[in-house]
Formats: C-alpha cells, structure tokens, sequence
C-alpha cells in the first residue's frame, strides 16, 4: 500500500492511495457523498489485488486529506430549496469532480482504467466515461442514478439527520455516523458495531468536513440527467443496487441499467447504501467481471489495457 498527493493543474490536491502492481490492469475506486477514501475497506482492495488488479483509491474534493474549498459556503437553505427543485449555481459539478479524477490517473501515468463509483462516486464515474469513453475501460456504478430526479430520489425522511449540526468530538461523531448507518444500512447484512466504530473514528481521524459535504450535496441535487448521453457508452458496464436503499431508491440503479446499452443489472435483495463486508465477494466478482468483458469484447482499436505514458 502507498500513500500519495496529486497536485492537478487546478490547483486541487487529491489525496490516494494504491494497491497491488503498477504493471497490473488499473481500477479507479470512486467514494460516494462526504466519504473518505478509507470507506473502500483494505480487505476489499486487497481481494481486487489478488485479482490481479492494480488499485487506486482517493478521496475527493472537500474530503478526507484532499483540498477543502472553504472560500465556498453552501447553506442549508439552499440545500433543502435544490431538494424541491430550485436552481442553484453549485460551486462545482460532476464534470469537475470527474476532472479532479481524471487528473489523478494524469499523475499516475495512466492512460486509460477501470473505473467503479459508488452512489455520488457512480454518478462521477458516468460523468468519467461520457466525457472522455476512451479513458475508461469499463464501468461499474454502485447504488447511483442517471441525475434524472424522477428515478433514484432519496427518502425525505433522510434530509433532517443528513443535515444535523455536526458533532463537535470524535465520541459524539461515532454515536452520531452509527445513527445515520443503522437508517441507510443493509438491513440484510447488518454490520458489527464495533465495525462500524472503527470506520467513524478512522474517519474523524481523517478529517470530517460538514461545510464540504453540503458543496458535494449541492453538486449531486443540481446535476445534469444523464440519461440521453449514457446512452452513448460502448463499453461493459455493470449496475449493482440493493433493493433495500432509502438514500437512492433502486429506480435510479434501474434506470442507469436501462440506459447504458448492454449493461448488467444485478439488484440485491437486503442491501441498503452501504457497502457490507459480506458483500464484498459480490463487489470484487463484479469488477472482475466487467473488466473480463472490457479485455474479451473491446471495440476495433481499443487497447486490451491500460497505456501508460510518462507523469506529469
């Protein structure tokens, strides 16, 4: 495991980390709203590994170890204005969030990886392979949607603890994430809580950025509908959605499915919006899988993998 910063020509720097070879095929581990790299658990990435993948996580703007935009104030007014459907101008957007990403694979020396996202980082992950396809190798989009508001809207119910004041210690943020994981939680897998401790203070010990989190909400409630433009993607992709979510209804998982041609769908009955460590095995054989189809059925002229060319 290695641990670096990409400084990107926008000035953000993205902190990540690595797995496995760098001769080995690359896959690109996109985290979802307000999570830090570290919620791609070790055992996971090192299952990828064994695969005989080369891993790379990080964590996004405003995340974690990566640059926080503190000249940019989202109120939870506006917030909750976008919720219903008002337009705001969003600090940043999914194409820059995908910049940031694309960025990161420029300072790595990749050419082109295989790029799985989860709910906020499954709708980069889109953005990624509509905006530069040939990057992309393959797609796997976890517990996301397309941005249309008619699919994969979040439970209402969500909005007053996802806004709650933030926790002014690491013992009330601990007491405060188990709280939030047992209402979007898998009820079919539930996790142990001292895992769920661990992770909570791993993560405060990272950094916890509330102010951050309301700008990546913002740039979530004001994207574009994706829908017309996925339709477009030439590559394997692969949808996995618990048919238990109450952040993103399995609507959005189906309609990603739908519009993305030839795309899998593969819907789990008790999962929720999480990532259980039961469910790791499923996870780790879908992007195996979809990277299988990537190297077997590539178009004419497509490289069976990665190119690499010289960092910076």
């Amino acid at each position: 495991m290695a641990d670096g910063v990409a400084t990107l020509p926008s000035g953000v720097e993205i902190a990540y980390c690595t797995f496995g070879p760098e001769s080995a095929p690359p896959v690109l581990l996109v985290m979802g709203l307000g999570g830090p790299s570290i919620w791609w658990h070790d055992e996971l990435c090192g299952e990828l590994v064994d695969r005989g993948f080369y891993v790379i996580r990080y964590d996004n703007r405003d995340v974690g170890w990566s640059t926080y935009l503190k000249e940019h104030r989202v109120r939870r007014r506006h917030l909750v204005r976008a919720f219903v459907g008002y337009h705001y101008a969003a600090p940043y957007t999914m194409a820059d969030l995908a910049d940031d990403a694309f960025g990161l694979l420029d300072h790595l020396g990749i050419e082109s990886a295989h790029v799985c996202g989860v709910s906020m980082g499954g709708m980069i992950a889109q953005t990624m392979a509509i905006t530069e396809p040939d990057r992309v190798l393959s797609l796997v989009s976890i517990m996301s949607s397309t941005g249309r508001r008619t699919v994969g809207w979040q439970d209402p119910r969500l909005l007053p603890m996802l806004l709650s004041r933030s926790s002014r210690s690491r013992e009330a943020y601990v007491a405060q994430s188990a709280r939030v994981w047992n209402a979007i939680g898998s009820p079919g897998y539930p996790e142990d809580p001292d895992e769920k401790a661990r992770r909570a203070g791993d993560t405060w010990d990272r950094g916890v950025n509330v102010a951050g989190t309301a700008r990546q909400m913002l740039a979530v409630l004001t994207q574009p509908d994706r829908s017309r433009a996925l339709r477009g993607l030439k590559i394997p992709a692969l949808v996995i959605h618990g048919k238990a979510d109450k952040m993103v209804h399995p609507s959005g998982g189906r309609a990603t499915a739908a519009a993305i041609p030839d795309a899998e769908l593969q819907l789990v009955p008790g999962m929720g919006h999480d990532l259980p460590l039961a469910l790791h095995p499923l996870f780790v054989d879908g992007i195996e899988r979809t990277a299988q189809r990537a190297a077997t059925a590539r178009p004419s002229g497509r490289p069976a993998s990665s190119r690499r060319k010289s960092a910076g």
